[in-house]
């Protein structure tokens, strides 16, 4: 083994760090940058040739077009034994349709490889650092990148997880008010479009996008039903499930959707009443630790230290 000195480490770190930048650089020239001619034609083709929609089919690497270029092999096999390992390409897709994300599970997972190959960098430049100071077993040098790939994985998913609770739980907030407008709206003789199109332009929110959406389905020549079936698999959530199960069947059999959508309402009224008081019940505990380790005992001290201080005085 070549002994290596601590300047000649960091420099090898260094110099890796430096051409990287200067290919980041280098990225940017217009001749480097830009699309072939093939690339750019490919989208206008894909009726009629198949080798345009293997161009078409292809995703640049951001934010470095020239590695990524180079790369670009490795990269799909990489993401694919990725997509594999993990699976669940379905479920992917649902939960980037929740987050309301608009990257594609291919995207996801390339983000996901990159933040795994950062974190192997991280580990490989810790594990330089800790072999500089002290002598250490090698299962360290190499468990160190493995771990830090591992931990980049699980966090871009993590990140992905908490936008999805974030997100529906924004939803499930709005969903009464929604509904009660969409109630009044259909109660005073609007058709249900309409009743939609003007909830989506009164009102704001997570809902009101995924409402606006709808409306821009129907009024491009999708039915309403399809368009409202859309998006209960956008969200997935139980309550959307419930009103537009409702709501077609009551387009479907002409059954007045006045109180459907009042009785909708109210039952998502008591829903939220009732998730607020499971929280409150869950978090019973957690607020006893505010009461007991710092209200009691400045309420001791303030009732005991003038005691304290009036005996010390009168002695």
């Amino acid at each position: 083994m070549v002994p290596v000195s601590q300047i000649v480490a960091w420099a090898m770190l260094l110099g890796a760090l430096l051409g990287l930048g200067a290919w980041s650089l280098a990225s940017l020239l217009p001749r480097v940058g830009a699309l072939p001619l093939a690339a750019r034609v490919a989208p206008y083709l894909l009726d009629v040739s198949e080798q345009a929609r293997r161009l078409a089919s292809r995703r640049p690497v951001d934010p470095l077009p020239v590695v990524g270029a180079l790369l670009a092999p490795v990269f799909t096999r990489a993401r694919l034994g990725l997509e594999s390992l993990l699976g669940g390409a379905d479920r992917l897709r649902t939960r980037l349709r929740q987050a309301g994300s608009p990257l594609s599970v291919e995207q996801f997972r390339a983000q996901q490889l990159a933040w795994g190959l950062i974190g192997a960098t991280l580990g490989v430049a810790a594990s330089i650092a800790i072999a500089l100071g002290r002598a250490v077993p090698l299962a360290v040098p190499v468990a160190l990148p493995v771990v830090g790939a591992l931990l980049g994985l699980t966090l871009r998913d993590a990140l992905l997880q908490r936008a999805v609770r974030a997100r529906l739980a924004r939803i499930a907030g709005e969903f009464p008010t929604v509904v009660e407008f969409l109630t009044l709206s259909v109660s005073a003789g609007e058709g249900v479009l309409d009743a939609l199109h003007r909830v989506a332009r009164v009102t704001s929110g997570e809902l009101s996008r995924e409402v606006a959406l709808v409306v821009s389905d129907a009024r491009t020549g999708v039915g309403l039903a399809s368009a409202l079936e859309s998006l209960d698999a956008r969200l997935g959530m139980p309550s959307i499930t419930r009103l537009v199960e409702q709501v077609v069947t009551a387009l479907e059999k002409g059954t007045p959707l006045a109180e459907v959508l009042r009785a909708q309402a109210q039952d998502a009224r008591e829903v939220a009443k009732r998730e607020l008081l499971e929280a409150a019940g869950k978090k019973e505990v957690a607020m006893l630790v505010p009461l007991v380790f710092l209200i009691l005992p400045v309420t001791v001290v303030f009732a005991i230290y003038p005691g304290i201080f009036v005996l010390q005085t009168g002695f």
